[in-house]
């Protein structure tokens, strides 16, 4: 049976819709991580940053989560569900130079990006409106992916002086 929320497919909507959240709180964990792990001579406007990054992130991950509520479902954001259930690569070990973070980092919001698109492909013809909730996280995330390949581009030239 077919559960519908508003003459929408809620099951299949919410299922794609935990995958995107699993994915936005996973990108959070890692990007607080880097935050950590950070070093170079980038470090403060890396952290500053990836503190707004991160911030962003946690609030995408929040509105996914009320989405999924607010369609009678339970989203799923324990650490034991992301740890499982995330398909994000992993962020490079140790401490990098700062250069090699943003590097990594790009890839990691490039594949959140392909990641989460797939999932509005899904669902768009079946709820509008969770498809434009997923078409602003996926906004914010372009936005972002070009300030961090700015920061890229400046660690690229810092290291050539």
């Amino acid at each position: 049976m077919v559960l519908r929320c508003g003459g929408i497919d809620r099951e299949a909507v919410e299922t794609e819709l935990q995958r995107v959240l699993v994915t936005l709180i996973d990108l959070s964990l890692i990007g607080k991580h880097a935050r950590w792990n950070a070093a170079g001579p980038g470090l403060r406007s890396l952290h500053l940053e990836l503190d707004e990054l991160i911030d962003a992130w946690r609030d995408a991950a929040d509105a996914v989560g009320e989405r999924i509520a607010a369609l009678g479902g339970f989203p799923d954001g324990r650490a034991r569900t992301v740890a499982a259930r995330s398909r994000l690569p992993a962020l490079i070990p140790g401490q990098p130079p700062d250069g090699a973070l943003v590097a990594s980092l790009c890839v990691i919001v490039t594949e959140a990006v392909k990641f989460i698109r797939s999932r509005i492909r899904r669902i768009e013809g079946r709820d509008p409106a969770t498809a434009d909730l997923l078409h602003s996280v996926v906004a914010t995330l372009e936005t972002q992916l070009w300030m961090i390949g700015a920061q890229a581009s400046d660690a690229h030239d810092e290291g050539r002086r």
